[in-house]
């Protein structure tokens, strides 16, 4: 009898395994509406209301499913998925845990870093659904050491909607061998929802960050020095709120021949908060075009921030994202959206002084690697 529940079990969950990673599940709440696909447990579409009351797509992706997967084997932009097994760069690809060192692929900078998990991280798996229903959905995947990474790891990753949230809830559990672990949503938002038509960029939004005074130092492939800069008299400075392109042009730390921001700004929480706490308004972003604004919490130390500095006007928008006039088309410019990837420092697993390693190395006899992170949506007053 056991045997036998094993048995359907395990052909329960093959079937699911091989469902279509390119099918579309949608989510929704009050004044809200999210989809997903399989394929990097990835956010293909998120509409909120406007100032009119009238939905718009707010994120970057593709009509057709299939073109994420043409899009990874050309620019490989990262569109809406899960990156990982470690997000975000890794200086030579290398890092030791527990004396053991481990080497992972270097796939930019021409072999001088590892970006995103390696040749093929988590945004190009086939993540399975178990569980879905009319407000949430649950996607899991199953790391076998892939990329050099130690040890087994097993992730589930839940987005739930509730009226104007989205919830990001990503699960990670290291069964056998101590490993880093440092996941994070890479969603490129447009809060104008490109409303503007042609050419626009999203330089007059409002941004602002009140717990990021610093940000981590980059060298000239954007890869971690190890030291810490204040932001104060810099155009990385939004502890105040500020529009998001008020000093972007003079903003040249974000690596070699590269204007713009595309760096981690650390959250120091205020005195009596703890390092973890998840109720704090870290960021929040601002349209004048839709008057939709987003407010982000998460438990996670810093947010990578990036200009979309790399666009050049070549990937178009969505059909819903199209409001050119006689047929005129709208493609994705310099500075025409931002990525907030919420996780831990970069590259923390070199640099121990920073003392990030307990939140960044999991074993099998540690509490399993969590980052949650909420998003919400309203109209700027």
């Amino acid at each position: 009898m056991f045997g036998s529940t094993l048995l359907v079990l395990a052909t329960a969950l093959g079937a699911l395994a091989q469902s279509d990673p390119f099918q579309k599940y949608t989510i929704s709440a009050k004044g809200i509406n999210a989809s997903f696909i399989g394929y990097g447990a990835r956010l293909t579409n998120l509409y909120v209301e406007d100032k009119d009351g009238k939905p718009q797509d707010v994120v970057l992706g593709y009509d057709d499913a299939h073109q994420y997967r043409e899009d990874d084997l050309t620019n490989h932009t990262y569109f809406g998925p899960i990156v990982g097994r470690y997000a975000n760069r890794i200086k030579n690809g290398t890092f030791t845990v527990d004396g053991v060192t481990s080497h992972i692929p270097e796939n930019e900078h021409q072999g001088l870093n590892t970006l995103h998990g390696g040749l093929v991280g988590y945004d190009q798996r086939n993540w399975t659904v178990v569980s879905h229903n009319d407000s949430t959905i649950t996607f899991s995947f199953c790391d076998v050491g892939l990329e050099g990474f130690p040890g087994t790891v097993v992730t589930y990753a839940t987005y739930t909607v509730t009226d104007n949230r989205w919830t990001s809830r990503l699960v990670s559990m290291a069964l056998d061998q101590p490993t880093p672990i440092m996941l994070a949503n890479h969603v490129y938002w447009n809060l104008d929802a490109f409303t503007t038509g042609p050419g626009q960029t999203i330089l007059n939004n409002t941004l602002y960050m009140p717990y990021s005074k610093r940000i981590i130092a980059i060298d000239s492939i954007a890869v971690p020095t190890g030291e810490l800069e204040s932001v104060e008299g810099t155009g990385y400075d939004f502890t105040t709120p500020k529009q998001f392109g008020f000093n972007i042009t003079n903003d040249q730390q974000c690596g070699f021949n590269c204007t713009g921001i595309d760096n981690a700004f650390i959250i120091d929480r205020p005195r009596y908060s703890a390092p973890e706490a998840n109720d704090l308004l870290l960021l929040s972003m601002s349209s004048p075009a839709t008057g939709i604004q987003m407010d982000i919490r998460t438990n996670q130390q810093s947010i990578q921030v990036y200009s979309c500095n790399g666009q050049n006007g070549t990937i178009g928008v969505k059909a819903s994202q199209e409001h050119g006039t006689n047929g005129e088309k709208t493609y994705v410019e310099k500075y025409g959206c931002v990525v907030f990837e919420t996780q831990q420092w970069i590259d923390g697993i070199n640099y121990p002084e920073w003392g990030q390693s307990e939140y960044q190395i999991y074993g099998p006899d540690t509490e399993p690697a969590v980052a949650y992170t909420t998003y919400d949506f309203s109209i700027v007053n």
